[in-house]
C-alpha cells in the first residue's frame, strides 16, 4: 500500500491542467469552510480527504466533471481512480471509497475490504445497494413506512410481480384487483438500458404481450410532472421533470395495446422553467421530504440515492414513490458540485471527531 503522500504525488500532475481552468475560492472562504467543519485551515494545495472511486467509464464522465474536481481540489479533496486489476487492499490509503460497479465478485471484494478496513467509509454498503436492484423489493421499505404527517402522505402505487408465463398475467391482474392502465417495468433495475425499458398497458388482454420477469404498477395520474428528489447524505435537492400525461377514463375506454415509452425523467425533460399549473408545479413541502428522507435513509442504509415522486392529480398532499435509484446522475442536479463536496467533508469531519474522542 502506498503512503498518502505518494498517492498525492502521482495525481498532482492530473490536476495541474484543471487548476488553470477552474477558478479557486477566495482563501478566506476556504479557511472559513474548514473551520466550520471542525478542521484547522489547511495550507494551500493540502489534501484532507482522499476518495477512491470505482465507477464505470460512463459514470466517471458524467460525475467527475472538471468543475467538481476543481472545487474538490480547492477544498482539500482528491479523487483517485481504483485499479480493478489490482487488489483493493493494496491501493490507497483512502478515507472514502465511492463505487457503482455490478457483479458478485466486486460485491465480495468490497465487502471483504469493508471488514478489513473499518476506518474507511464505503459509499454505500454493497448489500444495501443490491436491495434496490430488484423492483420486487425496491419500494417495500416505503410501503412498510406508511408515512404520513401534517404535510401529507407518502406511499407506493399498488403493484404485482410476474416472474414467468405472460399468458397468466390478465387473470393475475384481475385477482390482484389492479386498475388499468398499468406501467410495466423490468424486474431487474441495474441501471442498464434494458432496465429502463418501460411500457404502458391500456387493456387487460394486451398484457399477454409483455415479457416477464416484470413488475406491473398502477398508473397514477399526476399532471404530467414528476419530482426527482436527490439525496446526498442529509442534503436534499428537488427538481421537476416532465412525465407521462394523465390518462382519462374516456381515453382508457378507447385505447388498447401496450406502448413503450422513453425515459421521461432525463435532464432534457426538465420542467423547472415551464409555465405550469401551480397545483401541478408546486414542490412537495420541504419538512415532509426531510422527515421522509431521514427515515428512509435509516431503513435502506444508504446515503446516495434519489426518489422519483409524483403527486396524485387532484390532491394537494398525496404522494407516491414510483422508483428509487442508487447513485443517480448527480451531474444533472443543480449545484451538485458544492453539495457533494460538502458531503464528503462532513464524512471526514465525523471521522475526525471520532478519532479525537477515542
Amino acid at each position: 500500500m502506498l503512503l498518502k503522500e505518494e498517492v498525492l504525488g502521482r495525481n498532482e500532475a492530473a490536476y495541474a491542467r484543471e487548476e488553470k481552468s477552474v477558478p479557486r475560492q477566495p482563501e478566506e472562504d476556504e479557511k472559513a469552510c474548514f473551520r466550520g467543519l471542525g478542521f484547522p485551515p489547511p495550507p494551500r494545495k493540502s489534501v484532507v480527504v482522499v476518495v477512491g472511486y470505482a465507477l464505470t467509464s460512463k459514470k466517471t464522465k458524467s460525475f467527475l466533471q472538471p468543475k467538481l474536481e476543481g472545487l474538490a481540489r480547492n477544498k482539500g479533496i482528491l479523487f483517485v481512480a481504483i485499479d480493478q486489476n489490482r487488489p483493493l487492499s493494496e491501493q490507497g490509503p483512502f478515507d472514502i471509497v465511492l463505487h457503482k460497479l455490478s457483479g458478485k465478485e466486486w460485491r465480495q471484494i468490497l465487502e471483504d475490504y469493508r471488514q478489513s478496513h473499518p476506518e474507511v467509509t464505503v459509499l454505500d454498503p454493497p448489500d444495501a445497494i443490491q436491495h434496490l436492484h430488484n423492483r420486487q423489493y425496491m419500494l417495500q421499505e416505503v410501503a412498510d413506512m406508511n408515512f404520513s404527517d401534517s404535510y401529507g402522505k407518502v406511499g407506493v402505487p399498488r403493484q404485482l410481480v410476474v416472474k414467468r408465463d405472460a399468458s397468466s398475467i390478465p387473470d393475475a391482474v384481475s385477482r390482484a384487483g389492479l386498475r388499468l392502465p398499468l406501467v410495466a417495468k423490468p424486474l431487474v433495475a441495474d441501471g442498464s438500458a434494458k432496465s429502463h425499458e418501460l411500457s404502458l398497458a391500456y387493456d387487460r388482454y394486451s398484457l399477454q404481450k409483455l415479457e416477464p420477469p416484470l413488475v406491473l404498477q398502477e398508473f397514477v395520474n399526476h399532471g404530467g410532472v414528476m419530482f426527482k428528489v436527490y439525496i446526498v447524505g442529509e442534503a436534499i435537492k428537488v427538481v421537476r421533470r416532465f412525465s407521462l400525461p394523465d390518462v382519462s377514463r374516456k381515453e382508457l375506454s378507447k385505447s388498447a395495446g401496450v406502448f413503450p415509452f422513453p425515459r421521461v425523467s432525463c435532464a432534457a425533460a426538465s420542467a423547472d422553467d415551464a409555465d405550469l399549473d401551480p397545483s401541478v408545479a408546486e414542490l412537495p413541502p420541504r419538512p415532509l421530504l426531510e422527515r421522509f428522507a431521514k427515515e428512509l435513509r435509516r431503513r435502506l442504509g444508504l446515503r446516495l440515492f434519489n426518489l422519483d415522486i409524483i403527486r396524485e392529480h387532484g390532491t394537494r398532499d398525496h404522494y407516491y414513490v414510483i422508483d428509487i435509484n442508487y447513485f443517480p446522475g448527480y451531474g444533472k442536479m443543480p449545484e451538485y458540485e458544492h453539495i457533494f463536496t460538502d458531503f464528503l467533508l462532513s464524512l471526514a469531519q465525523s471521522k475526525y471527531r471520532k478519532r479525537s474522542s477515542a
